[in-house]
């Protein structure tokens, strides 16, 4: 089995908020989220649980596998995606929607430390950069 390197690192339970922003730094969205992430072999399992002050929710499933050089490999019905450890504190992730494959994203997850994280989504609509999306969140579990 490869090493998650980084990635074991992310395991557990992440609560934060998301701001999507515009260009012009204008914000769009703004919500709470709950993220699990657990590994389990050479298998990644990860739920989004996404509130927002009007009473919506949403969850997703994410689910991917880790291949011999340690990137992980999403190829589901819904993404396609490879991220990868940068620095041992770092990872690096790019995707895909099957139902928009001309727009792409690009990810950026840094540990602050073990209990503080950043990401950063950039996101390209048909090679065109639209927006930002910045996540701050805190290991609860």
């Amino acid at each position: 089995m490869p090493s998650p390197g980084a990635f074991a690192r992310h395991v557990g339970a992440w609560e934060g908020t998301y701001t999507r922003i515009d260009r012009e730094g204008r914000v769009l969205d703004r919500h709470a989220s709950r993220l699990e992430c657990r590994i389990e072999g050479d298998r990644y399992f990860q739920t989004n649980r996404y509130t927002w002050p009007d009473g919506r929710s949403e969850v997703k499933q994410f689910e991917g596998t880790f291949v011999a050089d340690g990137r992980l490999v999403f190829n589901t019905a819904r993404l396609k995606g490879l991220a990868q450890d940068a620095d041992g504190r770092a990872i690096t992730l790019h995707w895909t929607y099957a139902h928009e494959p001309e727009n792409e994203y690009y990810e950026i997850i840094t540990l602050v430390d073990d209990t503080h994280r950043a990401r950063t989504w950039q996101h390209f609509e048909r090679g065109e950069f639209v927006k930002l999306t910045v996540i701050d969140e805190r290991k609860v579990g």
